[in-house]
């Protein structure tokens, strides 16, 4: 139980603390910010991997596993993704994070 709580308040942390409004807007190919920024600024993709990179180094540092924090890396990516592609939900979005937090501990 104690490693789930870990895991939710990390993901509180890389969704809520750690990300900064241009990082949750800009991690959408839709973005309004790609109209009118120029070519400097960073495409969707990166905005969207630094996002789930700082996910599953969270993860790695909570469970001390390498291979869950490259599987959380990109099943965030994957996620997070479809909800800027508005094919799910942020309620399913949050909630399928959370499968995943229930389905590290239940393999360690």
């Amino acid at each position: 139980m104690a490693l789930f709580f870990q895991l939710l308040v990390g993901h509180v942390f890389g969704d809520y603390v750690f990300q900064r409004q241009v990082m949750a807007l800009s991690k959408s190919r839709h973005a309004e910010i790609f109209k009118t920024a120029g070519p400097r600024f960073p495409p969707w993709y990166y905005w969207l991997t630094s996002h789930a990179l700082v996910h599953g180094g969270l993860v790695f540092f909570i469970t001390g596993s390498l291979l869950f924090g490259v599987i959380e890396t990109v099943l965030h990516a994957l996620i997070d993704h479809a909800k800027c592609e508005h094919k799910i939900g942020v309620h399913t979005d949050q909630g399928l994070h959370i499968l995943c937090k229930l389905a590290y501990v239940y393999f360690l």
